[in-house]
Order: structure tokens, then sequence, then C-alpha cells
């Protein structure tokens, strides 16, 4: 039985910029290829360029092919037009998340979900086995494409000389088809990072002259390639949740503070999808007894706060630390955590993180922590 780590379309090109390269969730991917912290100011000021190929792309086609998602997933699939895409979760029957999605409806009966790496199969599985009585496909291409993100405020410009298509038109949370570099590609307007972006969904053989033909492109504005090291700061510092860490099967969405996604008035399969009779129970339940909730934590100190760490005040357990790290953009150590209600509010007094034994003190505020300027 063969334990190797897949492989990227572009990892020889990542090898020949000496990236040093990890294991993520079965796959070898890029950690860093110079400084993180200098990837991660790129972003932030210029731009920077991801491999996320190991992403999981899912296919959905055919006459019911809203109604399935509307059925498996616990968005309003159906009232997502052409051309857009939506942020969404997949839940058990039990309102527990197993992942968090982008659906992208790239035609009238053709969708694409895109899960992460980590839970791809368990999507996959999920969705085929929902799709039962209904007139529609499930499909794994999770091998048909390549996934490269340009991300920052230079990069609408970057790629603006690589395309014809219609950059200023395509709105946040949408995409359409079109060309890059001669390339066929999906141009998405989504990213992780908390800047304006770009994601270019693209045959795997394509992807290393695509990635080429950003790189210069990019050059006179400053692009560099990035790694997972500064992408996971990168949505750290945006207050942007990440599955195994601010979700989880242990969570329902209105755990997480995200029960905007669940949409209980949906007009298709007469209402019902998986894990609505939990979640109708979860969102009485979090009316009227709030759970934990979703705060930043900035620290006082130099200390960096890690995930698991407990949050105290006056000696008391009051949450747990979810996410944390140096914050490049901050200067300081800066962490997500859930936090009990009555210590949640921007300012709370005596709040700390228990780092080994010694109770730092952390203030808390509102996420995200960085809000780029529009």
């Amino acid at each position: 039985m063969s334990n190797a780590l897949r492989k990227t379309a572009l990892d020889a090109l990542h090898r020949t910029l000496g990236a040093t390269m990890t294991d993520f969730a079965g796959w070898d991917m890029p950690l860093r290829y110079g400084s993180e912290r200098d990837e991660h100011n790129a972003v932030r000021t210029r731009a920077g360029l991801f491999d996320l190929s190991h992403m999981g792309e899912i296919t959905v086609t055919g006459p019911d092919a809203a109604n399935l998602l509307d059925y498996a997933l616990v968005g309003d699939i159906g009232a997502v037009a052409v051309g857009r895409a939506r942020y969404t979760m997949i839940c058990r029957e039990d309102g527990g998340i197993l992942d968090d999605l982008i659906v992208y409806r790239l035609a009238e009966q053709e969708y694409m979900i895109v899960a992460n790496a980590s839970n791809a199969q368990v999507v996959l599985d999920a969705v085929t086995e929902r799709a039962a009585g209904f007139d529609a496909a499930v499909r794994d291409d999770r091998d048909a494409y390549a996934l490269i993100a340009v991300q920052g405020p230079e990069s609408p410009g970057i790629l603006k000389s690589l395309t014809d298509a219609d950059l200023d038109g395509l709105k946040y949370y949408a995409g359409l088809p079109g060309t890059v570099a001669g390339v066929p590609a999906l141009i998405a307007r989504t990213g992780y990072t908390g800047e304006d972006g770009f994601e270019l969904f693209v045959a795997p053989e394509h992807a290393e002259k695509l990635w080429q033909a950003l790189t210069e492109a990019g050059a006179p504005a400053g692009l560099v390639p990035c790694g997972l090291s500064c992408r996971d700061t990168l949505r750290l510092e945006a207050g942007m949740p990440l599955y195994g860490h601010e979700l989880s099967t242990s969570l329902t969405p209105f755990d997480a503070g995200l029960g905007r996604v669940v949409k209980f008035d949906k007009t298709s399969n007469d209402g019902d999808f998986v894990g609505r009779a939990a979640l109708l129970e979860a969102a009485e339940r979090a009316e009227k007894n709030p759970p934990r909730k979703l705060v930043g934590l900035i620290a006082e100190g130099r200390r960096v706060p890690r995930a698991g760490y407990a949050v105290v005040a006056e000696g008391t357990v009051i949450g747990e630390v979810t996410s944390g790290a140096p914050s490049p953009t901050l200067g300081k150590p800066i962490a997500i955590a859930y936090v009990d209600p009555a210590h949640a509010a921007p300012g709370t007094p005596g709040v700390g993180v228990d780092i080994r034994g010694s109770h730092e003190p952390y203030e808390v505020v509102a996420l995200p922590f960085y809000k780029r300027q529009k």
C-alpha cells in the first residue's frame, strides 16, 4: 500500500524555485519559498502567486443538479445565478459541519463544488450518497484541474495584461470562462487572503505555462510565489475560518457564528435538506443560550498562542484558541478563539491565554483583524 504524497502539476517548478515542501492533506505542497513574512507582505501590498491544486473539485450536472445541492448542502444553491458563486457548508444529519465549501454555478444545469483538500473525499462521498433519487450526476474532478491563485492589490492589473476577459465587470464571488495567457480557464474572483484576487482553474497540463506567464507579467508589480504558510497568516488576519480549527463535526454553523449560511426557506424539496431538523434546534438553542463566540485576541506581549491553548479570565478557563500566529501586518501575535459570551465583547478586561502555565494578557477585538481598503 503506497503512502506516497500526491504531487501537483507544478511540483517540479516549486523545487526549481527552492520551495520548502510539506505534507498537507496527503499532498506535497510548498510551505514557503523564502521568508513567509516577505510573502505575506507581498500579498498585502503587491501580489502573490499560489498553487492551490490540492483543493477538491466536484462537478454536479443534470436537470436536478440545483435540487440535489439544495438537499445536500445548507445553502440555497438554486438561487445562485449562472456565473456566480456562494460560500456554504455541508453538514451531517446531526448538524455537525463536514466541510465549508464554495459552489460555482457554471451553467443552468452545471455546478462546481470546491472542497478543502482534507475533506474532498468526505464531501464527494456525502454528495454522491445524497444524490440518490435525483436526476443529477456527481463527478470527481480533482484530477481535471490545477488551481492557481493570484492575490493582492496588484492582481487585477497583472491579470488584465494576460486576458481579454471583463475583469472590471467580474464581481467578488463570481466566475467566468476565458483565456489567460492563451490558456482556457475558469476565472473566479475569490480568495482566502482578505485581498482582491483571482483563482484560476485550468487543465493540469496548462498549469506551468500559466504560472510562468503570471510570474513574468507580475514581475514589474513585485509579484512573488507564495506558500501555504503565509496563506494561513493572511486568512487569520482576515478572520476567515479554517476547517479543523474554527470548524469541525462537533460544531454546527450556529456554534461557529455562521448560522447565516443556513437557509431554512428554500423552495426546492419542500424545504428539506440534510441536517435541517438538527439545525433548527441548534438555531433555537443559540437564541436562548448563546454559544461561545469567535473573537480576535491581540497579544500585549510577544508570546505566540497556538490552537488548543486555554483562554482565561481571573484564573478561570473561558474559552480556547483555535488558530494563532505572529501577525506580520499588526506586528504582534494574534489568535482566533471561542470564548464565553460574557467575555466576548471587544475590550473586555482581564482576558489572557494560558501559554505553558503563564497567563499572558490579550486584548479582545472583533474579527477581522485586517480589512482591505476598497
